[in-house]
């Protein structure tokens, strides 16, 4: 059965991986955006190219209550249903815990946890109604913090938590999972050559992944995962074998 399926941050990286990946499987996708217009309709096009009305997207800033709303209705709108929420939107930065702004604790707990709560809130009707499901794009170092990233850490651990106990609450009817990546995709800020094969020391399979590896997990946990719920899958290479 063809799935309507809301990706945040869609545009690039994971999120991009992810609708490229579902498309090719039969998915409509509804990208959305928040500063990427660009490659968000270059994807657009290059999905309804491929199957006409396939692809809608949306800009929205998922720190504001208004556009979460509007976000909702217009993907519910796009098909006449939600099928499947990825949660994938993030905000990836550093802070220190001395010189922490209110305003950087917004956007991280906003973005990676606000967010998919109150977008899961306000899609749990049409969630219900098409025994829907739920990914939840969380992180490696929601269980072992990555140093310099306190409040990042801090909302990726609350997402893991909140897909825990959404499981419950939606159970037996709606299914809540998650997927952990590993070094999967280096940050915008450019780490040394040194940097990147330090890391990769510590991940058994000894080379990055690809935003493939995680698209490949989220639609194993809409396709073929039928018991599984509140489920953190960890694709990471091996990586959190070591300390």
């Amino acid at each position: 059965m063809q799935k309507n399926v809301l990706i945040t941050g869609a545009a690039k990286r994971i999120g991009a991986a992810c609708a490229r990946l579902l498309h090719d499987e039969g998915c409509n996708v509804f990208l959305h955006y928040r500063s990427s217009k660009q490659a968000a309709l270059e994807l657009c096009n290059e999905l309804n190219q491929i199957r006409p009305d396939s692809a809608y997207m949306m800009q929205a800033d998922l720190l504001h209550m208004e556009e979460l709303e509007a976000l909702v209705s217009e993907a519910c709108m796009a098909w006449g249903k939600i099928d499947v929420l990825v949660n994938n939107a993030s905000s990836f930065y550093p802070t220190a815990v001395a010189d922490v702004t209110e305003q950087q604790w917004n956007e991280l707990m906003g973005s990676n946890l606000k967010a998919p709560f109150f977008l899961t809130k306000l899609l749990s009707e049409t969630l219900v109604n098409n025994r829907g499901c739920i990914i939840n794009i969380v992180d490696i170092h929601a269980e072992r913090g990555l140093m310099g990233y306190p409040v990042y850490c801090i909302a990726k651990a609350g997402l893991v938590a909140m897909t825990k106990i959404l499981a419950k609450e939606f159970g037996p009817v709606v299914r809540v999972n998650g997927v952990a990546p590993g070094a999967i995709l280096w940050p915008d800020n450019n780490l040394s050559e040194q940097e990147r094969h330090e890391i990769l020391q510590r991940v058994a399979l000894k080379r990055s992944g690809e935003p493939a590896d995680i698209a490949k997990a989220v639609w194993f946990l809409i396709n073929d995962a039928e018991y599984m719920t509140g489920q953190i899958l960890t694709v990471d290479g091996g990586r959190t074998l070591f300390c």
